[in-house]
C-alpha cells in the first residue's frame, strides 16, 4: 500500500511539472519598456545598454541612429571641457504663426532645450575648439532666428578668440512658422564665416543624418573640411519633390553620404566610432596643442 501511495505521489509529482513546464511556454513573457530599441534598418532588437555603449550605432548592421545635441558634446568633446555659450536666447512669434509657442513650449520639455543649437567653448583632445551642434529632436533641428543667431554668434566669437570652429548640422531646413525671418539666418551666418574665414581659421563642418534644406544651403556646406556621416541624408529638396519637378527617376542612393562623396559634395565619410578621431587628426594639422 505505501510503495503504491508513493508511486501514485511521484507520478502526481511529474504531472504537475509538465503543466507547469507547458503554461511557461504559452505565457507571454513582459518585458519592460526602454530596455531595448528595434534597429529600423535590420529589425533587429538592441539591449539600451548596448547600443549605448557602441555610441548609439547598431551592432549588427551598423545603422546609425540619430543622437540629440548633448549626445554629440559627450561623444567628441574632452569629458567636462564644454562650456555652453549664449544659452538665454529665446523664441518669438514675430509673425504670430498660430500656436507657434506652444509648440516651442513642447519641445522644450520633451529635450530639456532651449532651441535646436547648442553651442559653446571646449577642448578636443586638448585643443580648445568652438562647437555647435543642431537636435533634430527639436523641431526637426529647422533653423529660427534663435538657432540662427546662435550659430552666428559662435561662429563669430572662434573668429575673436581664433579658434578652429567644428559644427555638426542635423535638420529638415528652415522653420516654417518665421517665414522670410528664417530664411534670413542663410544669410547672416554665411557672412559670419566669411569673416572667420578671412582670418585663417579652420571650419569644419560635419553633416549627419538629416542635413537638408536652408541648413544644408548655407552654412553646414561652408566647411574649409566637410565631413559627412555614414549613410547620412544629405541635400537641398527632398526626393520625391525633385522627382515631381524634373520628371525623372533619381539615382540609386541619390542624396546619401556616400553618394555625395562620389561626386565631390563631401571630402571625407566617416563611421562614428572613428568621428571623433578623425577631426583630433584634422585640428593637430591646423593647430598645436596648447
Amino acid at each position: 500500500m505505501d510503495n503504491f501511495l508513493e508511486d501514485r505521489k511521484s507520478k502526481l509529482e511529474i504531472f504537475k511539472k509538465k503543466i507547469r513546464k507547458k503554461n511557461i511556454k504559452n505565457k507571454k513573457v513582459d518585458i519592460p519598456d526602454g530596455l531595448f530599441t528595434k534597429c529600423s534598418a535590420c529589425q533587429e532588437l538592441i539591449f539600451n545598454e548596448d547600443l549605448l555603449k557602441n555610441d548609439i550605432v547598431c551592432p549588427k548592421c551598423h545603422h546609425h541612429f540619430r543622437m540629440s545635441a548633448r549626445e554629440r558634446i559627450k561623444l567628441v568633446c574632452d569629458k567636462n571641457s564644454f562650456k555652453e555659450l549664449f544659452k538665454n536666447i529665446h523664441t518669438v512669434n514675430v509673425l504670430e504663426f498660430p500656436d507657434y509657442l506652444k509648440k516651442i513650449e513642447n519641445y522644450q520639455s520633451k529635450t530639456n532645450e532651449v532651441d535646436a543649437f547648442i553651442g559653446g567653448e571646449a577642448k578636443i583632445n586638448r585643443i580648445k575648439v568652438a562647437i555647435g551642434v543642431l537636435d533634430s529632436y527639436f523641431m526637426m533641428g529647422s533653423m529660427g532666428n534663435v538657432v540662427g543667431e546662435k550659430v552666428t554668434r559662435l561662429i563669430e566669437y572662434a573668429t575673436d578668440n581664433n579658434l578652429p570652429l567644428v559644427i555638426f548640422s542635423a535638420s529638415g531646413g528652415a522653420r516654417m512658422q518665421e517665414g522670410i525671418f528664417s530664411l534670413m539666418q542663410m544669410a547672416k551666418t554665411s557672412a559670419a564665416l566669411k569673416y572667420h574665414h578671412k582670418k585663417g581659421l579652420l571650419y569644419i563642418s560635419v553633416l549627419t543624418h538629416p542635413t537638408t534644406g536652408g541648413v544644408a544651403a548655407s552654412f553646414a556646406t561652408l566647411g574649409d573640411i566637410i565631413i559627412g556621416e555614414r549613410k547620412a541624408l544629405i541635400g537641398f529638396a527632398g526626393q520625391r519633390v525633385i522627382k515631381e519637378t524634373i520628371k525623372e527617376d533619381l539615382p540609386e542612393g541619390f542624396q546619401t553620404a556616400e553618394f555625395q562623396l562620389e561626386k565631390g559634395f563631401v571630402d571625407i565619410n566617416v563611421e562614428r566610432k572613428e568621428l571623433k578621431k578623425t577631426i583630433q587628426k584634422i585640428l593637430y594639422i591646423h593647430k598645436k596643442v596648447d
